[in-house]
């Protein structure tokens, strides 16, 4: 696991224990920071003790680890890692927000549609996101009436064009879409459309990654596998996507 990470980060192994002893000084001096000032406030009750203690370590944390790094030569690292941290929480896109524009979300499904029928609830009115695009592969699947129902654009595509062609760029491109979300989807997406949507691209796994994922493990596949396998626990997973199947970072 730990050498799946340095490859990741694309560092050395020194650099890589340096890193790491920057994440366990810098959390170990903001949790003694964060008890000292819970002291100065004086808060007994549980209730909330715990929640204002969480905010203050969650604001402290950054600090910290950016101080350690100074001395460890690796400013620079956790500059960007914290960067990264805060396109991924949405930064990116807090000043179109600001101005009004929602982002526009694509959904990419074969089959009924269950899951995207969630995620068309959840967001059904909210003020900064909104469901832009439906995108199918097969013309007969349940997604497609959920989308008449909610007046939802679709867009019906053939494996030739999105795996050999454009992947239908210039259709999403119309949509102003921001971020694509796989559910239950089941081609493998083309590299070019995972190039013009970096870390945009989200799937949802309905097992425990990394175990239970690839090539050919998707719907009840996955479910067989993991009864006969003999697990106590499954569940979901969700994760970026990037050019091999259920490879990408996990999100949750």
């Amino acid at each position: 696991m730990l050498k799946k990470v340095q490859q990741k980060w694309a560092v050395s192994g020194w650099r890589f224990i340096l890193i790491l002893v920057t994440f366990a000084v810098g959390g170990s001096l903001t949790g003694l920071a964060g008890r000292q000032l819970m002291g100065l406030l004086h808060i007994r009750q549980l209730a909330f003790y715990i929640p204002v203690y969480i905010i203050v370590v969650t604001l402290m944390w950054p600090v910290m680890v950016l101080l350690v790094s100074i001395p460890l030569g690796q400013f620079n690292f956790f500059l960007a890692y914290l960067k990264k941290m805060g396109q991924r929480f949405g930064m990116r896109k807090k000043e179109e927000v600001m101005k009004g524009k929602k982002i526009s979300l694509a959904i990419f499904a074969s089959g009924a549609g269950s899951n995207a029928q969630q995620i068309i609830r959840y967001f059904k009115n909210s003020s900064f996101v909104e469901i832009a695009l439906i995108v199918c592969n097969k013309p007969g699947a349940g997604v497609l009436q959920i989308a008449g129902k909610e007046n939802i654009p679709t867009l019906i595509i053939n494996k030739e064009q999105f795996i050999n062609g454009d992947a239908y760029l210039p259709e999403l491109k119309k949509y102003q879409i921001d971020f694509i979300v796989l559910a239950g989807f089941l081609w493998k997406i083309p590299g070019q459309l995972i190039e013009a949507y970096p870390k945009r691209i989200i799937n949802i796994h309905p097992a425990l990654l990394p175990n239970y994922g690839g090539k050919g493990m998707y719907g009840n596949r996955v479910h067989a596998a993991v009864i006969e396998a003999g697990e106590k626990e499954s569940g979901i997973t969700i994760h970026f996507v990037d050019e091999h199947y259920d490879n990408g970072d996990i999100i949750f």
